[in-house]
């Protein structure tokens, strides 16, 4: 009968670690997700912004049949995404390496 006991014990303690960590995880998840949203905001539309002021800046010195404007818009797009993903990615594996220490 003492085994049960022990048993039971051990249930509780799992299930309050349980609790307490989703509680930790709670309190941090609305800021931590509104400061995620800014900075996947930030590393798109930066490079995007750069690259249109560098591509007007081109066009304005030395007009042509290309427009630079677009051309340095496209590419500050695709490096803000990547950067984006890069961001992403790093936070994804923090959490599975958290998930995975339980």
């Amino acid at each position: 009968m003492e085994r049960d006991g022990e048993d039971f014990a051990e249930e509780i303690g799992a299930k309050e670690e349980r609790k307490i960590k989703a509680r930790k995880e709670r309190a941090r998840g609305v800021w931590f997700g509104l400061g995620m949203m800014g900075v996947v905001g930030w590393s798109v539309a930066v490079p995007t912004l750069v690259g249109v002021a560098i591509g007007v800046w081109i066009d304005t010195r030395y007009p042509g049949p290309i427009s630079w404007t677009l051309v340095f818009l496209s590419a500050g797009l695709i490096v803000g995404c990547a950067n984006a993903w890069y961001w992403v990615r790093k936070e994804q594996t923090e959490i599975e390496g958290r998930k995975s220490d339980e």
